[in-house]
């Protein structure tokens, strides 16, 4: 295990919100202990002991339930160094030290050819490795000159290319109920599921992060990286082992067979709109091109939508529908795989057996709706709607069978940040599958940019932008 972090952009959002707490994590399970030494590195003219300080404020608000202990170890394990992140002289006393280093950019995407480009000439000890967060760049173009420059500076098992949802138990567990249940993975096909919801809708308005997120809005920050590793786990082909040769070649081939979208596609099976003022529970909402730090020219989208096919033997005739949207009346976080309907029923009028069927399909007291399995991702869940006899003979009624997971014993960017140390990137992106992932959504990009596909809008707090209906 690496026994030196240094966190690039160390006093952001993300590693107040999530790293610190991490380590914290980490050291409380016993993963870690006082040889784990920790650098941060920032523009803030600070010395360590003010670091110390606010990290410690950090993790008082941020940590939760963790033990008080292990939040204290992690504080007396910080150094601060400011530094420009570009500068190679800087970088280089950052990581200076003995043995390698896991060097984390936590950054913003534009920086990291400059940030990568100066660890390079500052140089990095054997057996060092990098973290970026995602996106990989900010377009196709930047990711294959971003994965050019990272395999200057290091081997491809060395880039740890995170994505903090393949961390989630849930997460892990769409593969998991396919291929540790018999009863599922025949089903699992396009003869009997007709489409696939991959859906994160969150109450959650733009709270503070204009910086970031009017540069990049909802199709970069969620659909391009997070929903699309979704959509390998569900519609991968089973892996020979979970390791990182196998599970990420069979990603791989998931974002390859995506069909390419022409822009009559884009026009249709696309949509984006940014929220307007509202009331989400006991607060109003400004219009997000009121939020400060918002440039309306941009035209950034709140919500995002895409629906794709793949051309595969499994998938053919399957739609995938790929949506997030900010600033919604309820989240909404979940996997829905919905099954065809069943092709007969022999429910006749008065319930009893005959060779055809009521309208629609109907009993006499009910209708047999699709089957529907849900992988619920926050708050973790598992249910699977049914049909079946109420308390009338004959009576269709819906079914719920669900089931509330056991809290993860790490949070996802502490199984990370462990897997950065053990050297284990099996639930990191490579370097191809990062690429595959954007000329999914190069079209999109380029027909938005265009204006092929209106920016529609919603109300804070509402269902989102109504259907479009083709």
């Amino acid at each position: 295990m690496i026994d030196r972090l240094a966190i690039l952009g160390a006093t952001g959002d993300l590693s107040a919100r999530f790293l610190l707490p991490a380590l914290a994590a980490l050291r409380a399970a016993g993963h870690t202990g006082d040889a784990l030494r920790v650098t941060g590195a920032s523009r803030e003219d600070w010395d360590t002991g003010r670091y110390r300080a606010w990290a410690a404020e950090r993790l008082d608000r941020h940590g939760g339930a963790l033990p008080a202990g292990a939040g204290e170890a992690v504080v007396s394990a910080l150094d601060y160094r400011r530094a420009d992140v570009t500068d190679p002289a800087d970088v280089a006393a950052v990581v200076a030290g003995e043995g390698p280093v896991a060097v984390y950019l936590a950054l913003p995407p534009a920086l990291f050819p400059a940030a990568v480009t100066a660890l390079h000439a500052a140089g990095l000890p054997e057996g060092s490795r990098i973290v970026l967060e995602k996106p990989f760049g900010e377009d196709l173009a930047g990711a294959r000159e971003l994965n050019r420059l990272l395999a200057e500076l290091l081997p491809e098992r060395a880039v740890f290319r995170v994505d903090h949802f393949l961390a989630m138990t849930t997460v892990q567990n769409v593969l998991g109920s396919r291929l540790a249940n018999r009863v599922l993975e025949p089903l699992w096909n396009s003869t009997h599921i007709a489409e696939v919801d991959i859906t994160w809708d969150e109450t959650l308005a733009l709270e503070g992060r204009a910086g970031y997120y009017d540069r990049v809005g909802a199709l970069k920050d969620m659909v391009q990286n997070h929903l699309l590793q979704l959509l390998c786990l569900v519609a991968m082909e089973p892996p020979l082992t979970l390791g990182e040769r196998d599970l990420r070649d069979r990603k791989v081939d998931v974002l390859r067979s995506v069909r390419p979208l022409t822009e009559h596609d884009v026009v249709h099976r696309t949509r984006r709109a940014r929220y307007l003022p509202g009331r989400i529970g006991d607060r109003d909402v400004p219009a997000y091109a009121e939020e400060e730090g918002v440039d309306p020219a941009r035209g950034t989208e709140t919500f995002a939508e895409v629906e794709l096919e793949l051309d595969s033997w499994r998938w053919a005739g399957t739609r995938f529908r790929l949506r997030s949207g900010k600033a919604l009346g309820a989240d909404r976080k979940e996997v829905a795989v919905h099954f065809r309907p069943v092709p007969h029923l022999p429910f006749g009028p008065g319930g009893k057996s005959h060779g055809g069927k009521g309208p629609g399909g109907k009993g006499p007291g009910g209708e047999a709706r699709p089957n529907v399995l849900r992988f619920e991702l926050e708050p973790e869940g598992l249910a699977l709607d049914l049909t079946g006899i109420g308390a009338h003979a004959h009576e269709l009624v819906p079914l719920s069978l669900t089931a509330r997971m056991e809290p993860q014993d790490l949070p996802a960017y502490g199984r990370l940040l462990l897997d950065v140390l053990n050297g284990d990137p099996a639930l990191s992106i490579r370097g191809d599958e990062a690429e595959e992932a954007w000329r999914v959504l190069e079209p999109v990009l380029a027909a938005w940019e265009r204006g092929l596909v209106p920016l529609d809008e919603y109300p804070a707090g509402s269902q989102g932008p109504p259907p479009h209906w083709w």
